[in-house]
Formats: structure tokens, C-alpha cells, sequence
């Protein structure tokens, strides 16, 4: 009886959480779907997505609070795997990197501490989706640039990335669509070396900036929900990362993409400026 007992209640138990799944997949359906291909459309570039994570969350019921953090995750997710392969390619300049990251790391991690108000956040949130899908409409130009990279002191790629990486902690983003077009501008190093860069920035800031979160009190996530989001991005980074630029121009996604942004900016900033 004690045993017909113990599997009468696991059954129950395995039945509430498979409702309560089978109920997050038909309210979020549209959500999984923009992770799965954000996360081929941004791998196969080496970002990782976040700021159109963002920009799809802010779209929909899920609380202020728990926005940054899944975006944060899903970051994680996307470009570990990028930043092994470019590893593997020795595409990385370490004496070059650690300064922009050294600085970056804590503050990242001080601005995902920061407990700001729900209204700042979806003001600071449309400004910097502002910023990157114009960025992004732009990246084919930037891209192109294949000129020999100058040399630049510590301190300036320090400073880049100490600014870079408290922005991103306090947006919830891993500060990759900011830092790449500025290596670009400045003429950091070649193409593939500034995607390496970039791909590493957003690891380490991504885990320094949901860190500071998760440390503040007031931390909150629905794990269950942000699991299968987990699991559906490292699909598509993985779909995306072997795709490249094989069978799609990642340039016209990225200028899709970037229309996507854009408008989702505007229409958070005219919610909660105007």
C-alpha cells in the first residue's frame, strides 16, 4: 500500500509539471520559436543575442525583473560554444583582450547588482535597443573593414571595456553589439579576431552581470521557463555556428533583425517617455 502510495503521488507530481509545461509551450510558443532563430541567426556571427532576447521578453507578460536574467542565460548558452571554436583557432590575443575584460568583469557585475526602478529599466532597455538595431542596420559596412589593426594602449581598451561592460550588467546584455562596432571603428585587429574578441566579452560579462543579479535580494527567474529557452537556444547556437554563412547572408538577417529592434525600442520608449 506504501508503495502504490509513493508512485500515486510521483505520478501526480510528474503530471502537475508536465501541464505546467505543456501550458508554457502554447502561452509562449511565439517566444521559443524568435529564441530558436535568434540564437542560428547570432552564432553564426559569433554574438550571442541578447539584446533581441531582450527586445522579444519586453514584448511580452514576463516580469521587469526577470527579463535580465534570462537574457543573460541565454547569452551564456550561445557563445561558450563560439569562444571553444575560436580557442581552437587561435584567433585570440591574449595580452590584447585581458585589459578590456579586467575592468569589464566587475562592472558588469555592479550593474547587474543595481536595483533600478521598473521605469528605468525599460527607459535604459530602449535606448540601448535603439543604439543596436541601428548599429546592426549598419554592420554591413563595419564588417567589411579589412584594414591592419592599430596599436591602442591598455588603458584605452581598458576604459572600452570597464564603460561597455557596466552598461550591459545594468541592461542585461552581454555587451557584444556595442564593443564590436567600436573595435571595427577604431580598427582593433582584423574581422575575425574582433568576433573572437567579442564572443569572449559577452561570456565573461554574461556570467559577471547574471552573478550580480543573482546576489541581489531581490533576484527572481522562473526556471522553468528559462529552461527551455536554454535548451532552445543552444540547439539553434549550434545549428548557427555549423550554417555560418553557408546557405544565408548573415547581413540581410541581421538588417531583419535590426528592423525588429528598432521598433521595439521605439515603442518602449514612447510607452514610458511620452
Amino acid at each position: 500500500m506504501l508503495f502504490i502510495r509513493v508512485m500515486s503521488q510521483q505520478i501526480g507530481y510528474f503530471r502537475a509539471h508536465f501541464t505546467q509545461m505543456v501550458e508554457l509551450l502554447f502561452q509562449y510558443g511565439y517566444v521559443i520559436i524568435l529564441f530558436f532563430l535568434i540564437a542560428v541567426l547570432y552564432s553564426s556571427v559569433g554574438f550571442g543575442g541578447g539584446s533581441s532576447y531582450l527586445a522579444i521578453l519586453a514584448l511580452t507578460s514576463i516580469a521587469f525583473s526577470q527579463i535580465r536574467s534570462t537574457a543573460l542565460l541565454c547569452n551564456i548558452v550561445v557563445v561558450l560554444g563560439n569562444v571553444f571554436l575560436f580557442y581552437k583557432q587561435e584567433l585570440y590575443h591574449w595580452k590584447r583582450s585581458i585589459p578590456l575584460v579586467l575592468f569589464s568583469v566587475p562592472l558588469a557585475f555592479l550593474g547587474g547588482y543595481l536595483k533600478i526602478s521598473q521605469g528605468l529599466f525599460f527607459v535604459l532597455l530602449g535606448f540601448t535597443l535603439l543604439f543596436a538595431g541601428i548599429t546592426m542596420w549598419l554592420s554591413k559596412k563595419i564588417e567589411s573593414v579589412q584594414e591592419v589593426h592599430k596599436k591602442q594602449s591598455a588603458l584605452k581598451n581598458a576604459s572600452y571595456g570597464g564603460i561597455v561592460g557596466f552598461i550591459s550588467g545594468m541592461v542585461g546584455i552581454g555587451g557584444g553589439i556595442f564593443l564590436a562596432p567600436l573595435m571595427h571603428l577604431t580598427h582593433w585587429d582584423t574581422p575575425k579576431r574582433i568576433a573572437a574578441m567579442a564572443s569572449f566579452f559577452i561570456l565573461a560579462n554574461s556570467i559577471s552581470g547574471f552573478l550580480g543579479q543573482y546576489f541581489n535580494p531581490d533576484f527572481n527567474i522562473n526556471w522553468k521557463f528559462t529552461g527551455i529557452l536554454l535548451l532552445v537556444v543552444f540547439i539553434g547556437g549550434q545549428i548557427g555556428r555549423r550554417l555560418s554563412d553557408r546557405f544565408f547572408s548573415p547581413v540581410q538577417l541581421k538588417k531583419a533583425t535590426a528592423v525588429l529592434i528598432v521598433f521595439v525600442s521605439i515603442r518602449i520608449l514612447w510607452n514610458y517617455i511620452f
